[in-house]
């Protein structure tokens, strides 16, 4: 049998809302694939709540990568999410060290719809786009994409031209395979894909409810790292991605939640067994 591969997650943990964390470890664990938590901070709830409770764990953060290091645990793959200090992200670049086999993916949490997180500075985003330099995924959204790139954003302004466009200017900062997620046209949503190795582009849809759900980028990149440490190719593991997120959000819908509470996806887990154990 083949080992079972491992993921450092990096992440905060939000007690309600289904996103980071809390979504990682069950679809990751649900792919054969171990998610070993490395929390940045503690939240009641995540921040899209009226009220909710927030503790830093960045001094924590250092401890636990010296012990980790002091056990020699390889990891198959690093997951950095949101980072909310530049400090949280030095912690992040000085993990990644010395970790050359590990597969690097970098979702660079820094804002959406045009508007990037009153948390994030200049500083950071510069810190970020290094992260991103040295990572060989990120998946950004579009707003995030443009942070990276110093393209103005523009929401009326997503040919698939314009989007290859973006997208290679990310790849040349370093990253092999760029997805940038959540491209919205009327009532569709795409995910488009480059893999610079190859030189391929490529695009998935999948209708649109114009509902705003937490935690479905969590979700997403989480599916993505899955299946490509099981050896699907990246072409399959975003098309199945952006399916299962679509059929979570249909049955989620049913039953009028409140949307930052995330999306029902526990029932449909058991999909993700099935997409497994598929090869192409």
């Amino acid at each position: 049998m083949n080992k079972v591969k491992k993921v450092a997650t990096i992440n905060d943990l939000s007690g309600v809302g289904r996103c980071s964390l809390t979504a990682a470890i069950p679809v990751l664990s649900v792919l054969g694939v171990q998610c070993c938590p490395y929390p940045t901070a503690i939240l009641s709830c995540h921040t899209g709540f009226d009220n909710y409770t927030f503790l830093d764990i960045t001094n924590e953060m250092i401890s636990y990568k010296e012990a980790w290091d002091s056990l020699n645990i390889n990891f198959d793959c690093i997951y950095s999410g949101f980072l909310g200090s530049e400090e949280q992200i030095d912690i992040v670049l000085n993990f990644v060290k010395g970790k050359e086999q590990a597969l690097v993916v970098v979702d660079p949490v820094m804002g959406d719809n045009g508007v990037i997180y009153n948390t994030f500075t200049e500083n950071m985003c510069s810190k970020m786009r290094y992260l991103v330099s040295i990572a060989n995924i990120v998946t950004p959204n579009l707003t995030e994409a443009c942070i990276l790139t110093g393209d103005i954003y523009d929401k009326y302004n997503t040919s698939d031209e314009k989007i290859i466009e973006i997208a290679k200017k990310i790849s040349d900062m370093g990253p092999e395979k760029v997805i940038i997620t959540g491209i919205i046209r009327e009532n569709k949503i795409f995910n488009f894909a480059y893999d610079k190795k190859i030189g391929e582009f490529f695009k998935v849809e999948s209708d649109f409810n114009h509902e705003s759900y937490s935690g479905t980028g969590d979700i997403f990149t989480s599916i993505i790292i899955g299946l490509l440490l099981n050896g699907h190719d990246l072409n399959y593991a975003i098309k199945n991605a952006t399916d299962f997120i679509f059929k979570s959000i249909e049955f989620t819908s049913k039953f009028k939640s409140d949307s930052r509470e995330g999306i029902m996806f526990e029932p449909c887990l058991k999909e993700l067994i099935l997409i497994n154990e598929y090869k192409q």
